[in-house]
């Protein structure tokens, strides 16, 4: 018996992801460290919201106070300058931020040209992206990439709920 418990437990130990950080505050503090490297707003002044869709996922941010035109400036510079970079494959900010072995950062950076479309839209209080996929495996790594962000973000994102509207909506 225990020669078996000892082999599960290894085998248990070995599918274990190499990033779990659920909940880990000095996880979360060392992020929102990082985070000023690479994000001109302020985490405290704002909400990173991620929705995970049928064919990628939704990454809004939003100032807290929706007047404050500095902040919202700021999210829509960065959220537009990043889709230019994610669309070249360039992911060195989440990199930087999050780490190499985020989940689905590899997936994303090895996508060919073209498969994912990666939508630009300014909304009330900021502004967001919106991923989108045919291939099932890259909706995958964009599912893994969104619960890493809301895992390392802790109070400073939450997950969204996708409106069936979003799709309608036009994009600018």
């Amino acid at each position: 018996m225990t020669k078996h418990f000892w082999g599960a437990a290894a085998a248990a130990l070995l599918l274990l992801p190499l990033y779990s950080h659920a909940a880990d505050p000095a996880r979360q503090s060392e992020i929102a460290r990082r985070g000023a490297d690479v994000m001109p707003f302020s985490l405290k002044a704002t909400t990173h919201i991620f929705t995970k869709t049928a064919d990628g996922g939704v990454q809004r941010v939003v100032a807290r106070n929706a007047g404050d035109k500095r902040q919202v400036e700021l999210i829509r510079a960065h959220l537009h300058e990043i889709q230019g970079q994610f669309l070249k494959g360039d992911f060195s900010g989440p990199s930087h931020i999050h780490g190499d072995q985020m989940p689905g950062l590899s997936q994303l950076q090895a996508a060919g040209p073209g498969q994912i479309a990666i939508d630009y839209r300014e909304v009330d209080g900021g502004a967001e992206l919106t991923y989108r996929t045919a291939d099932p495996k890259l909706v995958s790594s964009l599912h893994a990439w969104i619960d890493a962000q809301l895992s390392d973000h802790g109070p400073d994102a939450m997950a969204g709920h996708h409106h069936p509207m979003h799709d309608a909506m036009p994009q600018r």
